[in-house]
Parts: structure tokens; C-alpha cells; sequence
């Protein structure tokens, strides 16, 4: 029988954040897949693009056997070329189909929850094509935490809710009524940040949410253009 892979979020930073069945999926499981940085070092030296995973040092810290078990670092090239990134997906795909095959399920660690703008979700649309079952588990999500972290609601009675992926989108209109919620905002932080003053919104930003190095920005105008990559940013409409 074929194995099943496991799409796992682990939520956005903060261990505690991460479900209980997250961690039983984890300590159940032989094969631990995740994204690494770089093509055939990672595959060479697994455990060290291991500790270079972010979803995998959130998952050690709950789950600290997980360093025991056969790890399987997938390259997802961070690029803009779409052909660069299908053939990378491809070949991640087929590293992991060739434990599938072998009856062993595999969890696929995913910051935040798997469903949001990840990138599990391109091998997941090749292992389906190619008659692998793929199975979701659903984690925090980054901006939910963000929103908690400053003690607001997204969205209250009939307020819409604009989930943005701002790292490749920045044209946003300011007529859209309700909460904008734009992820991974860091690199294009000074887009956002014109766009986020020329509106009528309170602003926050969380960096980092949930992680050792968190921070958090009250107003456009305090939020660093150097912001890192995992910054979320809310802006919602004034009472």
C-alpha cells in the first residue's frame, strides 16, 4: 500500500500555538519532510537544513524526537520564475513519492496553516496527479495570531475580510470596505507602507509573530522598511 502525505501546520511561530494533532501526527510518523533553502546541501546535510527550517525548529521544540527520524528537506526555490519553480517542485515530489511507494506516510511541516498561501500546495497538486493521497492538518494561522497579539478582532457583524499575499501584490484598492490583512509583507515593505499611509486605517504589524524574535509596530509610520519576510501586517477600518 501506497503511504499518505501529510500537509501539517504548525502554526505561526509560538510552539504552544501548534494542535494536538499536529504533535501526535509528528511523533506518529518515520518520515519528517520540510522546505529548505538550498538544493543538494540540504540533501547532503539533513539535519543541519533541519535547524535551518523554521517549521521544523517550532515542531523540535514540542516534539524533540523529531531529530531522530528520517528527514526529508525539500527545496522550494523563494523566485518568481514559474517554470524554476515547477521544475524544483517536480523533483521535491519525487523524493518524496519514492518513500510513499514504500508504504511510509509523510509529514510535511508548513508554517502557519497549509491551506493559506503555501507552498506545500504545489507538491500537493503533483503528488494528487500522480494517485498519491495528500491529507491537510490545519494550524494557526499567522494573522489570526497577529490579531491576538494586539488584543483587536479582524472582523466583527458584516465586516469583510481581505487576505492579501502583499510579497507579490501591491496594487490594492483603498475603496474595499473591512480589515486588509497583507502577508509576508517585508519585501515590499515600502510599497505597502505609501499604500498603508494614504489610507484612513489603523495600522499594526506583527514581525516574526509568535518567534523568539518577535516585534510588534503600532502606525504605518513606525514600521521598518527593512522588516523581515515573515511580517504581517493589518489594517483595519476606523469606528
Amino acid at each position: 500500500m501506497q503511504g499518505i502525505t501529510y500537509g501539517v501546520g504548525v502554526g505561526p511561530g509560538d510552539p504552544e500555538l501548534m494542535t494536538i494533532k499536529a504533535v501526535r501526527l509528528i511523533r506518529e510518523s518515520k518520515v519528517i519532510a520540510f522546505p529548505a533553502r538550498a538544493a543538494g546541501e540540504s540533501t547532503a546535510f539533513p539535519a543541519r537544513a533541519a535547524e535551518e527550517s523554521t517549521a521544523f525548529r517550532i515542531a523540535a521544540k514540542v516534539v524533540p524526537e523529531i531529530r531522530n527520524k528520517t528527514l526529508l528537506p525539500i527545496f522550494m526555490p523563494m523566485v518568481r520564475d514559474r517554470l524554476k519553480m515547477a521544475e524544483e517542485h517536480q523533483k521535491g515530489a519525487k523524493i518524496l513519492e519514492e518513500y510513499l511507494e514504500k508504504g511510509q506516510n509523510i509529514i510535511f511541516l508548513t508554517l502557519g496553516d497549509p491551506t493559506v498561501y503555501c507552498s506545500f500546495s504545489y507538491l500537493q497538486h503533483i503528488l494528487e496527479e500522480d494517485g498519491y493521497e495528500v491529507r491537510l492538518v490545519s494550524g494557526v494561522t499567522s494573522f489570526c495570531a497577529a490579531a491576538a497579539r494586539v488584543n483587536m478582532s479582524l472582523t466583527e457583524w458584516d465586516e469583510p475580510l481581505h487576505v492579501i499575499p502583499a510579497s507579490h501584490r501591491t496594487e490594492i484598492s483603498q475603496e474595499l470596505s473591512g480589515t486588509y490583512v497583507l502577508m509576508k509583507s517585508g519585501s515590499r515593505m515600502k510599497e505597502i507602507k505609501e499604500f498603508l499611509k494614504a489610507g484612513k486605517r489603523e495600522v499594526f504589524c506583527v514581525e516574526n509573530c509568535g518567534m523568539e524574535n518577535e516585534k510588534v509596530y503600532y502606525g504605518a509610520e513606525s514600521i521598518p522598511e527593512d522588516a523581515g519576510y515573515f511580517s504581517t501586517v493589518i489594517a483595519k477600518e476606523k469606528e
